[in-house]
């Protein structure tokens, strides 16, 4: 038996440097950007005093955040619209997902195409096309409601109908995204399976509890957590339809857009690398709490 020949080094080495340039951009795009929020989370700066300015703080700016009673209201308005948005996308999708896969045939494609379309159109798109909807003076939600007897409703300027109207829109966006997952998890379900539950006797509902179900708690698991992870970081909708300022009594100020203005617009940056990872501790408490949830149910 022949040893094994030695490669030469420009083919020991080429896989690396393919992919040399993402590892590069990771580390400066990525990887930099993470690791300095990280250490401006126990520091004290003022920008406008140059790098030199900073200043070792230890815990100052996170107890600070535990103490800020906006970033308590920003998590409880965060907390709202994640469940109040997200709940109904899952009750809806997964239905809406098994009547295509049924009824459809081979146009499912082309129907979960059109709910999909929502999740790629443009975030500004949209805030443009509810805010016109909501609009009191010429909105087409208030025209509806004048037919049926009732006063125009001030949508975007009322704190209680400020949060269901932005869950609503982020509801509307992302239902065809988990409706296309659901969808590509039950055309992986082997049709023999049906046909076996027919024969002995198993009914629709039958079918459904004991073949759907479980076939799809994987994918499920995956986008009720993708759910979770873009709910508590929901920031586009909520601050194209208020102009970034959260609305009358800051009623849909998410924990994204207080980081957004501690940073930006009031210059701390302390505070807000600091609430940004305590919003990843809590993402990680969640995720987990998700997962658990669903395993106990294996």
């Amino acid at each position: 038996m022949s040893p094994p020949s030695v490669r030469p080094w420009h083919q020991r080495y080429a896989p690396y440097l393919l992919v040399a340039p993402f590892l590069v951009l990771f580390a400066a795009f990525g990887l930099f950007p993470l690791l300095f929020s990280l250490w401006m989370a126990f520091q004290t700066w003022e920008p406008t005093a140059g790098l030199e300015a900073m200043r070792f703080s230890g815990l100052d700016n996170i107890l600070f955040v535990l103490g800020d009673g906006w970033f308590w209201k920003a998590l409880r308005n965060t907390l709202w619209l994640a469940v109040v948005s997200a709940l109904p996308q899952h009750l809806l999708a997964l239905p809406l997902a098994v009547f295509i896969d049924r009824a459809c045939g081979r146009w499912g494609h082309g129907v979960s195409a059109l709910y999909f379309l929502p999740y790629i159109t443009s975030s500004v798109a949209i805030a443009m096309m509810f805010t016109s909807m909501l609009s009191t003076d010429y909105g087409l939600v208030n025209a509806g409601l004048g037919l049926l007897g009732i006063d125009p409703v001030n949508w975007l300027w009322q704190p209680q109908t400020l949060k269901p109207a932005v869950a609503m829109v982020v509801f509307w966006r992302y239902l065809g995204f988990n409706l296309v997952l659901y969808l590509a998890a039950l055309q992986t379900i082997p049709r023999e399976l049906y046909q076996a539950a027919r024969l002995d006797g198993a009914g629709a509902w039958a079918q459904f509890r004991f073949i759907t179900l479980p076939a799809l708690r994987p994918m499920a698991l995956f986008a009720v957590t993708l759910s979770v992870i873009g709910g508590m970081q929901l920031f586009e909708e909520p601050f194209i339809l208020t102009n970034g300022r959260g609305g009358a009594d800051q009623a849909v100020m998410t924990v994204a857009m207080y980081v957004y203005r501690l940073a930006f617009d009031f210059s701390d940056f302390g505070a807000a690398s600091a609430m940004s990872w305590l919003l990843f501790a809590l993402l990680a408490v969640l995720t987990w709490l998700t997962n658990r949830a669903f395993r106990e149910r294996t």
